[in-house]
């Protein structure tokens, strides 16, 4: 835009132009009349109240004019973005600008100080720079269950208030680090040490954020927390010794009980899985056992029904059938008292040869089995009539 532009200096900086000027000037007026305590009504057909401006004429009017000029423009000045102005009067805090060109009555009525809200601010508790310079005072602390160990942290905060900032506390940065040492102090004076040192480590710094926020707050300082990290939570130096024993017997214990848990769950089930077979076979026994007594019970029932038709010849075949499973896997000698004959039935060799002869691939390739050699004189002659009564007569004593 060229100076010539009669728009020039009329326009506000929305656009993007130069300052409007009429509103410089009026601006300047109020900040005067308030400053001297003079207010003037708006006249008809006027500027908004404000009077005429009548300067001396001369060298030295033009160089006291000059100076006001200078003077007026040192109250000019550039909020960045990211920043808030905080405009103070005789240092009673007045307002608060945001970013942009901005104009306070100069030094000695108002002076503005730059306070940055994008900067992250970060405060070390326990160590400075790194962790292994360890600061002790800071770092030792006492857990619930009485033991000491080192908590080395840090907190991260940027501001939420300039006013509360720079006006309510002297020093705002130094106060953080004393709350974040406190809270943290506070919260690990309620843990145990085993949750301080492994699975409470979010949850502590959790719970430290929350309490320093709290206590910001109710202190004024216009800070806000943004997080807090646990750098390093571990015993201190002259017991680390100790401390790794009994880390190194707890952990022989957990594996201990873990094989044991390992163990369990391996005869456990096996037991019972045994214990169910078991109780599988005794249901089947007893149905067994109890089928094969109602069987029995049949059959008794029904060989009661033929004996009372024929009492002699069911006597004689149970008697049989007794003598037949009695005999039948065992090899004997039979002798006929009466007659003096000498009875042999070679039964093992008998049941020998049904069995090879039923093991045998072919008939062809099956062993003859050697027949038993009779006496020469026939005396092994087997009379099956003399036999049975001999039997009967047997039974009837």
């Amino acid at each position: 835009m060229s100076l010539n532009d009669p728009q020039w200096g009329k326009r506000g900086n929305s656009s993007g132009g130069p300052p409007d000027l009429d509103e410089i000037w009026r601006n300047v007026n109020r900040r005067m009349n308030e400053l001297f305590g003079r207010k003037r009504e708006p006249q008809d057909g006027g500027d908004g109240g404000r009077p005429p401006l009548h300067l001396p004429l001369g060298g030295a009017g033009m160089l006291i004019a000059l100076v006001a000029v200078i003077w007026l423009a040192s109250g000019f000045y550039i909020v960045d973005e990211g920043r808030r102005g905080v405009v103070t009067r005789f240092g009673k805090y007045t307002e608060t600008t945001q970013p942009g060109p901005r104009w306070h009555l100069p030094f000695p009525m108002e002076t503005v100080e730059l306070v940055d809200f994008s900067q992250v601010k970060t405060i070390e508790v326990g160590y400075r720079n790194t962790p292994k310079n360890k600061i002790d005072k800071e770092a030792v602390m006492l857990t619930d269950d009485e033991n000491i160990i080192d908590i080395q942290f840090a907190v991260q905060y940027n501001l939420k208030s300039a006013e509360d900032y720079v006006f309510n506390n002297r020093r705002p940065d130094q106060i953080v680090a004393y709350v974040a040492e406190s809270a943290i102090r506070e919260v690990v004076g309620k843990a145990k040490m085993d949750f301080a040192l492994y699975e409470g480590r979010e949850q502590i710094a959790k719970q430290t954020e929350q309490l320093m926020q709290q206590n910001l707050d109710r202190y004024g300082t216009g800070v806000f927390v943004q997080k807090v990290t646990l750098q390093n939570v571990q015993p201190p130096d002259k017991v680390q010794a100790a401390f790794d024993d009994a880390v190194k017997a707890g952990q022989d214990r957990e594996r201990l009980k873990n094989e044991g848990q390992a163990y369990a769950n391996d005869v456990v089930p096996r037991a019972q899985g045994m214990a169910a077979r078991l109780m599988e076979e005794a249901n089947g026994y007893k149905s067994e056992v109890e089928q094969r007594a109602q069987g029995d019970a049949q059959r008794f029932n029904q060989i009661l029904v033929e004996y009372q038709k024929a009492p002699g010849v069911t006597r004689e075949r149970l008697y049989l059938d007794m003598m037949q499973s009695v005999l039948g896997n065992s090899s004997k000698v039979l002798i006929d008292q009466k007659s003096g004959s000498l009875l042999y039935l070679p039964l093992d060799k008998l049941i020998q040869q049904s069995a090879a002869a039923a093991a045998a691939p072919a008939p062809e390739a099956a062993p003859t089995a050697p027949r038993a050699a009779a006496p020469a004189d026939g005396s092994l002659t087997v009379d099956a009539s003399r036999s049975r009564d001999s039997l009967r007569s047997r039974e009837g004593r």
